[in-house]
């Protein structure tokens, strides 16, 4: 069997790398809908339409490339209501990338959902919530295992790219570090989404006293998908890519 395949009852391989499913279609589905096909078209009307339908005039231009794609992704021309910038944060993030700096996530799908194609030097990203030490960390300082995986980002954090889409424990964990004295990464993008911590850890952010430039959607909203369609566009100022 092909290395990397997956085995199916009776041993038979079934998917994988240089394997060939016999159940795929010899040709496409009959077209019953009227429906934009092509993959660049998409994004290129989805920016224009949103462009046309935001408020974007309160954000410097670089900074509207990244509202867009944020826009994209969360599917709401509203959120520019809730988003708020720090003056440096595209500039701070973009040359961290560019000089190769590593970019840490509190969840993988966080991970998952940063185009490799828009990181300008192969980025490393990094999410150490599956590390085998954080369960007894989070159980030892009685704390949520996303924020104990904040602890062990250790000194490759000065001068990073983190992005929070998930945990607000994190984003306040990570906050707490820089207090306590620990690396300082060069840009922070705070988007936890949910009910408890998550509007109170971006306030915590925005005004953070460490000089850290910042990304916020302010209130409940965030998540994986809106906090990696940030790391995209400050990754990159081509719009599309």
């Amino acid at each position: 069997m092909t290395s990397g395949g997956v085995v199916g009852a009776g041993g038979q391989p079934v998917w994988g790398p240089g394997l060939v499913r016999s159940d795929v279609p010899a040709q496409a589905p009959s077209s019953r809908y009227d429906y934009c096909r092509e993959g660049r078209e998409i994004y290129e009307r989805s920016f224009g339409m949103i462009r046309d339908e935001a408020r974007l005039e309160r954000f410097p231009e670089g900074a509207r490339t990244v509202a867009v794609r944020m826009i994209h992704a969360a599917g709401d021309v509203d959120l520019v209501e809730d988003l708020a910038f720090h003056p440096h944060v595209v500039s701070a993030a973009r040359g961290a990338l560019a000089a190769g700096a590593p970019i840490f996530v509190d969840s993988h799908m966080v991970a998952a959902g940063i185009t490799r194609a828009r990181l300008p030097r192969d980025n490393d990203v990094v999410c150490t919530l599956r590390d085998p030490r954080v369960a007894e960390l989070a159980q030892r300082w009685g704390t949520t295992r996303a924020a104990a995986a904040v602890s062990l980002w250790g000194p490759r954090l000065a001068g990073a790219v983190v992005a929070v889409g998930n945990a607000p424990t994190a984003l306040f964990h990570v906050l707490e570090q820089i207090a306590d004295g620990g690396p300082t990464p060069a840009a922070i993008v705070g988007i936890p989404v949910g009910f408890v911590g998550s509007a109170e850890s971006k306030v915590a952010l925005a005004a953070n006293p460490y000089g850290v430039p910042w990304l916020v959607v302010h209130g409940r909203r965030g998540g994986s998908a809106m906090a990696a369609s940030a790391v995209n566009a400050l990754a990159r100022s081509e719009e599309i890519l």
